[in-house]
């Protein structure tokens, strides 16, 4: 398979059909479809080119040279070296190499570890992991729009510190991190190579650049299935002279750093998906930041009590985080699943946790308010025709829920926009 069979410039501008009712997907940050093009990529490798690439066979070879064409055309376009790309199995799987993978085999060198108080918890269990087994962990904490402080991260550096993880734009808020500057100021401040930088892209894969040399980074995780590719697909970015230790072990495979059998047809798809996503970011990115202009515009006018989460500076345009005083998320998300809206009240990964988002705690948020937060995360088919029926719907929805609520008789306080 040659990098030319990827076409990003597919239009393919319509998303899976849905079935009966009108339904409209505002959860792209929690997985994105897949697109109709990286599936038809995808399936020969299911059908007809099925080998094990670690067999000496032509089908096995023929799958060898696929992934190592794909590890190439991923190299590429964020400017690194083909030894220096992991494939691995998710975006958790990544975080947890970098993490784990970098302090265990570097920990002659140090045993610290800072990462911020607003990282996904694929990088913040892992964290604590570490902490368990005797690793030092400071978290840097950020402001009330989930910003951080440069310098107040740099003063936490020591002598001993490895590696620094903070992610490039945040899952939940949509705070997108100063990762080139920290990157800059970090290099004027290290002696030799450490302390390193990772950090998480996974939110920001569809509409920044991923140049590593641009943005100074030593390590860089991306999960596909936010790419409009296959779910159980990402890859690892590690500079290769960076030492790393192995978390999954067995085979030999991914220069002995991912054990298991590589799964052609995944790594196509995440392949195809991210080169397409990178090659049509810039205009994406337009289109989705008018789109989240007009849907913030029109909500704050329908709902004036609402409040917009996330740094108004810094905020990517994928992501509309919100709260409504006295409403509880939850009611909202199932009234607004019952008219069709699919959207959530956080990271898809802590849905099952009824503790309060640890990023809206980091922020500082109150309590009320906590509880009563919505995600709308747009993404590739969003139109601002599906935008104007969540219009339609969602403040109808606070008038009921508000009129039900004991809280604003309890608490009969206002909140303003910060």
């Amino acid at each position: 398979m040659s990098s030319r069979n990827y076409n990003t410039n597919s239009p393919n501008t319509s998303p899976p059909a849905a079935s009966g009712r009108r339904s409209v997907y505002l959860d792209y940050s929690a997985q994105s479809p897949i697109d109709r093009d990286i599936l038809a990529a995808m399936q020969p490798y299911y059908e007809s080119s099925f080998g094990n690439p670690s067999s000496i066979h032509a089908s096995g070879r023929r799958g060898r040279m696929v992934i190592e064409t794909c590890r190439e055309d991923v190299a590429r376009v964020i400017g690194a070296t083909v030894a220096d790309i992991i494939f691995t199995g998710s975006g958790t799987e990544a975080d947890n190499l970098a993490l784990m993978g970098t302090m265990r085999a570097n920990r002659a060198r140090g045993n610290h570890l800072i990462v911020s108080a607003i990282e996904h918890k694929a990088v913040l269990a892992a964290a604590h992991a570490l902490e368990r087994e005797g690793f030092r962990l400071s978290v840097l904490p950020v402001n009330a729009f989930g910003a951080i402080d440069i310098e107040t991260c740099l003063s936490l550096i020591t002598e001993h510190t490895v590696l620094l993880s903070l992610m490039y734009v945040n899952n939940e808020i949509g705070t997108a991190l100063p990762i080139r500057e920290l990157a800059r100021k970090l290099r004027e401040k290290r002696a030799g190579m450490f302390p390193l930088l990772h950090t998480d892209a996974c939110q920001a894969s569809n509409l920044y650049s991923l140049d590593v040399r641009e943005l100074g980074v030593d390590l860089l995780t991306v999960n596909s299935s936010k790419l409009y590719g296959p779910v159980g697909a990402g890859f690892l970015y590690r500079r290769k002279d960076i030492a790393l230790e192995p978390i999954i072990t067995g085979g030999e495979q991914e220069q002995n750093l991912r054990a298991g059998t590589e799964s052609v047809p995944q790594i196509v798809g995440l392949t195809k998906a991210f080169l397409k996503a990178q090659a049509m970011r810039e205009i994406e990115y337009k289109r989705l930041l008018r789109l989240q202009e007009y849907f913030m515009r029109e909500l704050k006018r329908h709902i004036p009590s609402i409040r917009f989460n996330g740094d108004p500076q810094a905020r990517t345009p994928s992501i509309v985080h919100v709260s409504v005083p006295f409403v509880e998320g939850e009611s909202m998300l199932l009234k607004l699943d019952e008219a069709g809206i699919f959207v959530s009240t956080g990271s898809a990964c802590s849905s099952f946790d009824l503790r309060p988002s640890h990023v809206l705690t980091a922020i500082g948020q109150d309590a009320d308010l906590m509880h009563g937060s919505v995600r709308f995360s747009l993404g590739r088919f969003t139109t601002q025709d599906e935008l104007d029926y969540v219009l339609e719907v969602f403040p109808n929805i606070v008038s009921e829920l508000l009129s039900l609520s004991a809280l604003t008789i309890v608490h009969p306080k206002t909140y303003t926009q910060k």
